[in-house]
């Protein structure tokens, strides 16, 4: 019985390189997050800095910015440490990457901007 083997393409980049493509990524997350507050006060009003739930919530909010840079901050400081001769296969890796946008980010590094502009219009969104 004959056997036909396929493997995917092997994407062999330097490892520094993907690694300041996640970070940009990680920065454009944090921003995402970050444009969650100040909706929900506008949303909710002076009211929601009444409940105490909905401190720990914006609190959480804070936090998860700040995690989110410290990540990319830290990933950005080890990188400058690394040859750039180190090279890592991504396929595999970016096969998983569910979002088009980001695969392509973290692939190429070709898109500008974020992910989600701040021009799209009120009641605007993408299928998938």
């Amino acid at each position: 019985m004959n056997e036909v083997v396929t493997h995917a393409a092997s994407t062999e980049e330097s490892l520094p390189e993907v690694l300041m493509r996640l970070v940009s990524e990680l920065h454009d997350v944090a921003y995402l997050i970050e444009r969650v507050e100040p909706q929900l006060l506008e949303l909710g009003g002076t009211a929601i800095l009444q409940s105490p739930e909905s401190i720990k919530v914006l609190q959480g909010i804070d936090l998860a910015v700040q995690k989110t840079r410290g990540l990319a901050e830290f990933i950005d400081t080890i990188t400058a440490t690394i040859p750039d001769q180190w090279t890592v296969d991504v396929s595999t890796a970016l096969s998983l990457v569910k979002l088009a946008d980001m695969r392509k980010a973290l692939a190429n590094g070709l898109r500008h901007g974020h992910s989600q502009p701040l021009g799209k219009a009120a009641g605007d969104f993408d299928f998938f």
